[in-house]
């Protein structure tokens, strides 16, 4: 048996190495124009897949270093209104100072007084600012809303109205930021810790030593909830609020027996029902239609307030002339206001420092990260031009071959 190579046999082999040479060039030209060597998974697959890990990696790292230039840049709007209330703050305790003093007479204490009400129009002022974004500086995560509700009055010995209370109209939520793999940066700007005076006590006015819980519910005290479990007495309540993480010390008043809360630093307490009706059963807020923290029961009593309620009763008293109450209580409230504000100051300036830091650590490993990236996936442009040069030159030579074999025609037996 013989056997024959075809002509077309010839032309097939030409024709498919030469679109091999076409497919190589493509390539070539694909890596050049993109500057990556791995076109397909397949080009490297083990390094494909360590570009894959580095890509989603630098995204996120991306991420956490918007997120921390954010807050710092919260951080510093925030701390700059609260370095200016704490600058009139000082100014409104010196004035208290001057008028306790019983040299004055009581026109001139009207005097004072009319510069403390204008101090307190710019720190309510200050307490309502809006950031570059629109939202409520110091309004929790009620960003949309106006951090402090304002309340005009009559105030004896004034022509005019005056601002007679100031009450909080956010809330209590924080945000929790991601700036690491699974580390957070709590931004905290709510305006009734951060604009508060003193400690708040509330002492429950109704009975409560037969009070047992009729149902599983949950309260809030603070932002933080708390199960409570049917048949659960006001001193297992009691218990669990001082375990929590509430801010918020709780006990059982050996006369009353009523139930008191108090505050263990400077901020108004915030408490509601979220399923059930323990707290309402028990007197210490009013049914779940009313929103906290203005909803407290009837029957308790609350003292300590924010630095707005001492700045108005120190105008009151100024515009009265009641040296006696300036020089007792008033002057205290407001060394207690002042000392929280300059312990908000120093965390938030503590917060933007750990902010920085985030910054620059995540720039610097992105930075680590993007250079493993170049090393697994980019060309080398040198050796791709080198390489690119040496197909083309395949290519031709095999064009020039092809066109060679070819060259006879039918013409070339017609003569």
């Amino acid at each position: 048996m013989t056997g024959r190579v075809s002509t077309n046999m010839t032309a097939g082999g030409v024709q498919l190495n030469l679109r091999r040479q076409e497919a190589k060039v493509n390539k070539a030209n694909n890596q050049i124009g993109s500057q990556n060597r791995i076109q397909e998974l397949r080009d490297d697959p083990i390094a494909a897949g360590h570009l894959v890990r580095y890509q989603s990696y630098v995204d996120r790292i991306t991420t956490f270093e918007n997120n921390a230039k954010k807050l710092s840049d919260e951080f510093a709007v925030r701390e700059g209104y609260m370095n200016s209330t704490l600058d009139m703050m000082q100014r409104i305790r010196e004035l208290a100072v001057t008028g306790a003093n019983g040299l004055y007479q009581k026109d001139d204490l009207r005097n004072m007084a009319a510069e403390v009400d204008q101090l307190l129009q710019q720190m309510v002022q200050n307490a309502n600012a809006t950031g570059p974004d629109g939202n409520s500086v110091f309004a929790g995560t009620n960003v949309k809303s106006t951090a402090f509700d304002i309340e005009m009055g009559n105030v004896e010995g004034s022509v005019e109205p005056m601002i007679a209370s100031v009450r909080y109209n956010g809330n209590v939520e924080t945000n929790r930021v991601e700036v690491d793999e699974h580390k957070y940066m709590v931004n905290d700007n709510v305006g009734n810790r951060t604009f508060w005076a003193e400690k708040q006590q509330l002492f429950g006015g109704r009975d409560a030593s037969s009070w047992q819980a009729a149902e599983d519910s949950v309260i809030s005290v603070d932002g933080q909830k708390i199960k409570i479990q049917a048949g659960d007495n006001v001193y297992a309540l009691a218990a669990k609020i001082n375990d929590s993480d509430a801010a918020v010390k709780a006990s059982v008043d050996p006369v009353t027996r009523g139930l008191n809360l108090m505050t263990t630093d400077t901020r108004q307490l915030w408490l509601e029902d979220v399923s059930g009706s323990a707290l309402n059963d028990l007197g210490i807020i009013k049914d779940a239609s009313q929103r906290p923290p203005y909803n407290l029961g009837d029957s308790t009593r609350l003292s300590g307030g924010s630095m707005f309620d001492t700045v108005i009763a120190l105008r009151n008293a100024m515009i009265a002339g009641d040296t006696e109450s300036i020089g007792g209580r008033m002057i205290g409230a407001l060394d207690s206001g002042i000392n929280n504000l300059v312990t908000r100051l120093a965390r938030s300036g503590a917060e933007y420092e750990r902010a920085q830091q985030n910054m620059v650590r995540n720039s610097a490993v992105a930075l680590a990260t993007n250079q493993m990236i170049s090393r697994e996936g980019d060309l080398d442009f040198t050796k791709a031009v080198t390489d690119m040069k040496m197909l083309e030159y395949v290519y031709q030579s095999t064009l020039s071959t092809a066109g060679k074999m070819y060259q006879n025609s039918l013409l070339n037996y017609m003569r």
